[in-house]
C-alpha cells in the first residue's frame, strides 16, 4: 500500500517536502499544494521544479474549472519539467473558492464538471487524478458524482469523505467511501482523519484491499507517524502479532543515509527543523520574518501532541524573532 502527503496549502511547499523526504521519508507521492491560472507564477513555478523536489515522486495538483486553464498548466509541465501526472482538486471548502464553483463548490454543478472532464481527458497530454469529497451538503449527491467519475480513465481517485459543510470536522461518512470501495473501476485513495497508527489500523480493517493512504494534518502534527505506519506493516501487526512500535519519540532511531548519522527521535526533530528554518531563509523574500511565521504555523500542529508544553508553546506563538523561538522551543525538545 501506497502512503501519499496530501497537499496543504501554506505548511507542504517544496521546502518543507525535501527536508521532510531527507529526515523522515516513507512517503512514495507528494502532492503539491494547487496552482491555478493559464500563467503559473514565479512562486508556483518554484514550488514544482523538479530540482526543488529531488529524488520525490511529485504530481502537481490544479484548482480550476476551465478547460483552457487546466490544459496550459497540464502542457506547462509535462514540456517543461516531465511530469506525466496531475491532479485536480475537487476537495477545497474555502468560501471564496467555493464561490466561484471551484474546489469542492465545482461538486454544486456536476453537468458541467462531467462535461469539464470529458473535454480535459480528450486532451490533456498526462494521466489525471482527482481529489474528491462525496458532495457539497448532502450525502445523496455522492451517487452521482460516483458515477461521473466512473465514465473517465482516472489514474487515480483520492476520495476525503467528507461533504464541503463538514470542511474539516464533523464524522467521516464511512458509507459513501464503501460504495466506492466495493464498486468503483478505478484505484483508490482514502483521505481523512489518519491522525494515530490505530486511525490507521482502523482504515485498514475497514478496507483491507485500499491501493493507498494520503495524510496530511497528521504527518504534520507526528513527523514520525509514516514510519510508526511502515513498521505496523512491515511487523504484520494488523495480524495479531507483537506491536513493535515504540511509542517514545526520544526511543526511536534511524539512520540518515545522506548524512550517515544516528539520530534519536528528538535529535532527528531539532535536525529537520533546523534544516527546515534554514531553507525557510534562504528561499523566501523578507526572510527572518516570513521564516518566523511558517516555522509558527507548523507548531500549531506540533503543539496539538504536546500538551504538557502548553507553557513553552504560549512562548512560541508569542515570539517576535528567530531568538525568541528558538527559546521557546528549546524546553520542549530536550
Amino acid at each position: 500500500m501506497k502512503i501519499y502527503m496530501a497537499p496543504m496549502e501554506g505548511p507542504t511547499g517544496f521546502v518543507f517536502r525535501r527536508t521532510y523526504n531527507k529526515y523522515f521519508g516513507g512517503i512514495d507521492r507528494y502532492f503539491t499544494p494547487f496552482v491555478t491560472g493559464l500563467n503559473l507564477g514565479a512562486k508556483e513555478k518554484k514550488d514544482i521544479c523538479p530540482e526543488n523536489n529531488p529524488g520525490m515522486d511529485v504530481a502537481t495538483q490544479i484548482l480550476t474549472r476551465q478547460v483552457d486553464e487546466f490544459l496550459s498548466v497540464a502542457n506547462y509541465i509535462h514540456k517543461e519539467y516531465g511530469y506525466e501526472r496531475i491532479n485536480i482538486n475537487l476537495g477545497c471548502p474555502s468560501g471564496t473558492v467555493v464561490a466561484r464553483k471551484r474546489g469542492s463548490g465545482f461538486l454544486l454543478v456536476p453537468e458541467e464538471l462531467d462535461n469539464f472532464l470529458y473535454e480535459i481527458f480528450e486532451k490533456s497530454p498526462i494521466k489525471i487524478s482527482i481529489k474528491t469529497r462525496i458532495g457539497v451538503e448532502s450525502e445523496d449527491e455522492w451517487e452521482r458524482l460516483l458515477e461521473i467519475y466512473e465514465k473517465y480513465p482516472l489514474d487515480e481517485l483520492i476520495i476525503h469523505p467528507r461533504l464541503r459543510t463538514d470542511f474539516y470536522k464533523n464524522d467521516i461518512h464511512h458509507e459513501c467511501f464503501k460504495k466506492a470501495y466495493e464498486s468503483s473501476k478505478h484505484s483508490l485513495c482514502y483521505n481523512g482523519d489518519i491522525n494515530t497508527v490505530e486511525d490507521f489500523i482502523e482504515i485498514k480493517k475497514r478496507y483491507p484491499n485500499i491501493n493507498a493512504i494520503m495524510i496530511g494534518r497528521g504527518l504534520l502534527r507526528n513527523p514520525f507517524l509514516v514510519e510508526e505506519i511502515r513498521q505496523v506493516m512491515e511487523n504484520d501487526i494488523l495480524h495479531g502479532k507483537e506491536n513493535v512500535i515504540k511509542k517514545s519519540g526520544k526511543n526511536r532511531e534511524s539512520c540518515d543515509v545522506k548524512t550517515e548519522v544516528h539520530l534519536t527521535g528528538n535529535e532527528r526533530l531539532r535536525a529537520f527543523l533546523k534544516e527546515l528554518e534554514n531553507g525557510y531563509l534562504d528561499s523566501m523574500p523578507d526572510g527572518e520574518k516570513n521564516t518566523l511565521a511558517k516555522m509558527k504555523e507548523l507548531w500549531v500542529y506540533l503543539g496539538e501532541v504536546r500538551p504538557e508544553h502548553k507553557k513553552a508553546l504560549k512562548e512560541v506563538k508569542k515570539a517576535k524573532d528567530l531568538d525568541e523561538y528558538h527559546a521557546a522551543i528549546s524546553s520542549i525538545l530536550i
